[in-house]
């Protein structure tokens, strides 16, 4: 498909325009938390989130998804600003994107195929219960003004898209913003705005190379940095894409959006921004406001930039509450409802990984971690179930003299002791067959009890015959296995 395909850019202006205002205006305040989040002024945060949004409009796999600052990306900062600076993040971000564009070519991306629906389930469970924690700071030792401001906003999300003709062609979030701000100027209540968040910047970002020595001493530094943020930058950004796959039931190149991802960071830290990646908050205002195409990512960022430099008078006035509305509305509607509902319906193991995701993520606020907590459950619980598939039929062909085994299912490492222990390797026979056909070998662990029963067998004086071996079990069994090599033999009854 072209750069400027119809399709990708222009095939639904106005709903594009409007959620990239919505989400031009909850990015600001984002953009200045995470920036102090990360320990550096509010402008490089802001920077990051224009560079990074319109870039990765041109250069991403996921029409419609948002990216920018993040504070997933802020909290693994904070060490390296503190003990090293600001120059150093730039240069830092640059190899992150670096990384991210090579995890790209290499198509990284395939590992989601292994993230279950559980994991990602919890992973989003976990990210708007995250959001709505990171409200909570603007809604405690406050005046009663922010509470009813903050659920008028609510009641206007919720309620305006019920109003006739116009309350499907503006989105309620915009509405809620624009609405709250006048209150606030008119009424002058004592309530916390965006200003009160920190200066925003009033020039235009500009070209520059990180100001650090080019040495082995510098990528000592900044390595371990950029490859923790790359891995969570792709990891967040790769579980956005399949959320917003969901949401708007198209497809995504995910592959593609590794490589945006690192030319968008690149971006960024060339124009003194800090690393960020997808943000499922921002992505979802995005398409429950009504974006769909590039087109709303370029109009976020383009518009973001405008606002705090050239508008930035006006910014600072919106209210606090105005916002915290809105991404109240955004925790509840990423929250999977259904997967608390299902929870009696759906298998144990697929509770205990959602859930497990859910609490590792949320306690240490490390996606990754979480995520990683949650694919390794999967993996485990997966495993054991396949390996109680399997089992072993045994008939006498002559009595006391010949026996036929018959192995049923798959054989690995979860499985091998059962079916180790399904031969009665003491009996006293003159031959025993033992029939594969119906079998299958999938690892080292496989063929070592393979071995291990063979050579048992044997040294009974039992003659031992394998056949019904399918070519890909055959061909690991052919490599591995030692129960025909005398010298392999001795060693394995030494070790056993």
């Amino acid at each position: 498909m072209s750069l400027f395909s119809k399709q990708e850019w222009f095939s639904n202006i106005k709903g594009d325009t409007l959620s990239g205002l919505v989400v031009a205006l909850a990015l600001i305040p984002e953009a200045i938390a995470f920036s102090i989040i990360a320990g550096v002024d509010p402008k490089v945060g802001l920077y990051a989130s224009f560079c990074i949004a319109v870039i990765i409009a041109f250069t991403g796999g996921r029409p419609g998804m948002i990216s920018a600052a993040t504070g997933a990306m802020a909290l693994l900062m904070v060490t390296l600003v503190r003990e090293h600076g600001l120059e150093y993040l730039f240069a830092a971000t640059l190899l992150t994107g670096v990384f991210q564009i090579i995890a790209g070519y290499l198509k990284l991306a395939e590992l989601m195929r292994f993230v279950s629906r559980s994991v990602v389930t919890g992973f989003v469970n976990a990210l708007a219960i995250l959001i709505f924690m990171a409200q909570l700071p603007e809604l405690t030792n406050v005046t009663w003004h922010v509470y009813v401001m903050t659920l008028a906003g609510l009641g206007i999300i919720y309620l305006f898209p019920y109003l006739p003709v116009i309350g499907k062609s503006l989105p309620s979030p915009l509405v809620c913003i624009v609405v709250l701000t006048v209150v606030y100027m008119v009424s002058g209540m004592d309530i916390r705005t965006v200003g009160d968040m920190g200066e925003l910047p009033d020039t235009l970002p500009v070209f520059l190379w990180p100001d650090v020595p080019l040495n082995l001493e510098t990528l000592t530094i900044i390595l371990p940095y950029a490859l923790m943020l790359c891995v969570v930058g792709l990891l967040e950004s790769m579980m956005t894409a399949t959320i917003v796959d969901d949401l708007t039931d198209t497809p995504s190149d995910k592959n593609r959006e590794c490589k945006g991802q690192g030319i968008a960071n690149i971006g960024a830290g060339l124009m003194g921004g800090m690393a960020g990646c997808a943000m499922i908050g921002q992505s979802v205002i995005n398409v429950k406001s009504g974006g769909r195409t590039r087109l709303s990512t370029l109009i976020a960022g383009g518009v973001l930039l405008l606002l705090v430099v050239f508008l930035s008078d006006w910014v600072s006035q919106i209210p606090m509450a105005a916002l915290v509305a809105v991404m109240i509305m955004v925790s509840i509607g990423t929250f999977s409802w259904e997967s608390i509902r299902d929870l009696k319906k759906l298998p144990l193991s697929t509770n205990i990984v959602m859930l497990a995701t859910v609490a590792v993520t949320v306690g240490t606020h490390n996606l990754a971690l979480g995520v990683f907590v949650g694919v390794l459950l999967a993996a485990m619980f997966f495993a054991n179930k396949v390996s109680k598939i399997m089992y072993v039929e045994s008939n006498v062909l002559e009595a006391g003299r010949q026996r036929e085994y018959h192995i049923v299912g798959q054989v690995f490492f979860a499985s091998s002791t059962h079916f180790m222990a399904a031969f009665e390797t003491r009996e006293s026979l003159d031959k025993v067959t033992i029939n594969l056909s119906r079998a299958h070998f999938w690892d080292i662990t496989a063929v070592q009890a393979l071995d291990r029963v063979v050579i048992k067998f044997r040294r009974e004086g039992t003659d031992v015959e394998i056949i019904g071996l399918n070519a890909a079990s055959a061909t690991i069994v052919d490599r591995y296995a030692v129960h025909n090599d005398s010298a392999a033999i001795d060693k394995l009854m030494k070790d056993h």
